[in-house]
């Protein structure tokens, strides 16, 4: 039988010095090697914003400890992914000597712990003292400076105040650690620049998704998760569309590749449904057009689609799928019915115009109806049944929840809520007696 583990005392019996911080940069807790190492107690520690605890040194105007520190992990809080920092010189103030301060160096690596629904929880704040060690170099210096030769005269040490050349190991040492600083600088400068650029795909992105009818649907909740290491933008998509007498329309769509060549198809297709969604009557008419317009776009071949009307009068969903998995009605029971028999070839797969097929079936008020892309669902090595069945599962197990809270425990439970290798866009309509503004 294997022991169980106490982590708590592994943490504080591990060598490493160790804080935990809160994503508010408190801190939370501390092991017994970082207290040793900076001469506090946990009561001085624990509960104190890090910065208030570890000031920069004022009487050092070129100080940067707090600027490099901080930016480390908000990075951590940002990307979600450990951050490795170079060589720190950070004084720490003086325990019993107020106002003075303690010339020390370290190397920190800042690590996040990430929940379930991705969110950042805590971030592991590791150092190691290399103080002694630089003071040991710079004491090595000092002694082989003491010993050397006066240059060219082949006998007796250097006088004392005598000038000397750097020894070739002591130019070489400093060589490195200037490079160090600057390749800190100019990473700094390249996040910066891509946090730009980030932020630009971004708002392109939100602008391409903006769906005008979604805010009269309080029961429907939308879920949009680009690949990870993407630009924040991809080719999937999401619309909602009303129509007359109170019906409305969902779809989900997904280009092929990732970026903002994706994102550029991705929205000109959109666009295009949400337009013929507006002046058809049936969904499978909708993406008949929409596959002859694809046809003319770039990149736009293979593409797939799902676009589905939900008669409210009837309560009846007429669906039409081109190549896309298929979408979910959650009933109250926690019963799951696959909509699978409307499944035509992707956009732009005939040259020749193929009339689509179209399915219907009756909902009953309280059933969820779940649109999705494939990476919601799709695994390397895994058949796309096994996701299938999964999906239907962890629906099933949150058939109680709301739509908000069902997206959110949908893609934890199907472990993407930090992002997947594909695109995920997600819909989950809550079909209900309300009736939304009518409009085309």
């Amino acid at each position: 039988m294997v022991a169980r583990i106490d982590y708590a005392a592994l943490f504080a019996a591990t060598p490493s010095p160790y804080l935990v911080l809160g994503p508010d940069l408190v801190i939370v807790d501390v092991n017994d090697a970082y207290l040793r190492a900076t001469g506090r107690t946990r009561q001085d520690l624990v509960g104190t914003y890090i910065f208030e605890a570890f000031p920069d040194n004022p009487a050092d105007p070129d100080a940067d400890g707090v600027r490099n520190l901080s930016a480390s992990l908000h990075r951590v809080l940002a990307t979600r992914a450990r951050d490795t920092m170079a060589l720190q010189q950070y004084d720490i103030p003086v325990v019993d000597r107020p106002g003075a301060f303690e010339e020390r160096w370290w190397s920190p690596i800042n690590t996040p712990v990430v929940a379930p629904d991705g969110a950042v929880v805590w971030i592991i704040h590791r150092v190691e003292d290399v103080t002694e060690f630089v003071r040991s170099r710079r004491s090595r210096r000092g002694t082989a400076h003491d010993q050397r030769p006066v240059p060219g005269s082949g006998a007796g040490p250097e006088r004392p105040g005598e000038p000397r050349e750097p020894e070739e190991w002591e130019v070489l040492e400093a060589e490195l650690y200037g490079r160090a600083k600057e390749l800190q600088n100019l990473n700094e400068e390249l996040r910066l620049a891509h946090a730009r650029e980030r932020q630009v795909a971004v708002t392109l992105q939100e602008a391409m998704l903006s769906s005008p009818d979604l805010v009269r649907h309080p029961d429907i909740a939308v879920r949009y998760l680009p690949a990870v290491g993407s630009l924040n933008v991809c080719g999937d998509w999401y619309d909602v569309v009303d129509l007359p007498d109170g019906c409305f329309a969902v779809a989900v769509g997904d280009v092929v590749g990732h970026g903002l060549a994706a994102a550029a198809v991705m929205g000109m297709l959109r666009s295009a449904l949400s337009a013929v969604t507006r002046t058809v009557e049936e969904p499978a008419q909708a993406l008949e057009v929409l596959c002859r317009y694809a046809l003319c776009v770039e990149g736009a071949l293979t593409t797939t689609a799902v676009n589905a009307v939900i008669h409210t009068g009837e309560r009846v969903i007429s669906y039409s799928s081109a190549g896309h998995p298929p979408p979910v009605l959650l009933h109250a029971d926690g019963t799951c019915e696959l909509l699978d028999r409307a499944t035509d070839p992707p956009l732009g797969a005939h040259v020749e115009h193929v009339s689509r097929t179209e399915a219907r079936l009756p909902y009953t008020v309280g059933d969820t109806l779940v649109l999705y892309s494939d990476g919601l669902i799709e695994r390397r090595g895994e058949d796309i049944d096994v996701g299938l069945r999964q999906l239907c599962d962890a629906l099933s197990r949150s058939v109680r929840l709301g739509p908000e809270r069902l997206a959110d425990a949908l893609l934890a439970r199907l472990g993407v809520s930090g992002g997947a290798r594909d695109d995920i866009a997600l819909i989950a309509v809550r079909l209900d007696e309300r009736a939304p503004a009518t409009g085309r």
